[in-house]
């Protein structure tokens, strides 16, 4: 069982080492917002309103309703802004079409020993039904959803650069995941969900909440080029492998808990390879430590 979070504390200051963690995760983020013109007073539009979303669901007193004085208190915004600020939390956002049915999609495919091979990779699928033996990329669309048609699916994901249809009219799964190639939108949508859990899991972590929660990374300085390559593809190998025996797992025992009323919780599990030339990078935060 998770811990309970304690109520936040009205301290005059927050951790001076806090505030430099933040500025170090920040930099990839607002590097982001500049590419995509997204400005500062647009950005701070947008924290005011997650601050309320935040403290309004996630900071609730037991038996007491949330005033806008409380809110306010809690987040340092004006009291003029709540009601709007309220009205903004309670939209919720869209996922993109095809990142849900795909989603689902690419985890049966991965998942599922009828659509693998013998090593347990996701094997090509006839495109249309009929055409050889065993389940077709038709069979895979209808065993997720009959109200889709399968050639609408494939011709969004060829669009996306998440399949190609080979010579012998066989779809083929990009199986270094469910990461469109193009399709900012679906990318953006990623981007959101993974990084909120990876951030939720570390934010868990420091706040001391018990028990902890896997966040790890390794870590190597003084590297070379061709050095940084080889690891890259290690990587890419164990975190493949590590992903597919998650998801398989994952998804036998949904279908196990499907009956049961306390089918309620969710994960996600996710691998990450970055590599940076440091000569380029601020050092103004005194660096990573070289005997990681």
């Amino acid at each position: 069982m998770k811990a309970k979070r304690n109520a936040p504390g009205r301290s005059a200051d927050p951790p001076e080492s806090l505030l430099k963690a933040l500025r170090h995760l920040l930099r990839p983020l607002v590097r982001l917002l500049l590419d995509h013109h997204v400005t500062l007073p647009m950005l701070a539009r947008l924290l005011k309103a997650v601050y309320v979303e935040v403290a309004l669901r996630e900071l609730p007193i037991e038996g007491k309703r949330q005033t806008d004085s409380r809110l306010s208190l809690l987040t340092g915004i004006h009291r003029k802004d709540m009601k709007r600020l309220r009205e903004e939390a309670d939209h919720p956002h869209p996922v993109p079409p095809v990142v849900s049915l795909g989603a689902q999609l690419v985890g049966r495919w991965t998942g599922s020993p009828a659509y693998l091979d013998r090593e347990g990779r996701p094997r090509p699928l006839p495109r249309l039904r009929g055409r050889r033996k065993g389940p077709s990329f038709e069979d895979l669309v209808a065993s997720v959803s009959k109200d889709i048609r399968p050639r609408a699916v494939l011709d969004e994901w060829l669009r996306l650069g998440v399949a190609t249809v080979d010579a012998d009219d066989c779809v083929r799964l990009n199986v270094e995941a469910f990461v469109p190639v193009r399709g900012f939108d679906e990318k953006a949508w990623y981007l959101g969900r993974n990084l909120h859990d990876h951030l939720a899991t570390a934010a868990s972590n420091l706040a001391g909440e018990e028990p902890a929660r896997m966040e790890r990374a390794v870590y190597y300085g003084g590297l070379g080029e061709e050095s940084v390559a080889e690891l890259a593809q290690l990587a890419a190998r164990a975190g493949n492998e590590a992903l597919q025996a998650v998801n398989r797992r994952a998804l036998e025992l949904r279908r196990r808990d499907a009956a049961s009323p306390g089918a309620r919780y969710r994960m996600r599990f996710g691998v990450y390879f970055h590599d940076a030339d440091t000569a380029r990078e601020p050092s103004s935060d005194g660096g990573e430590d070289p005997d990681a």
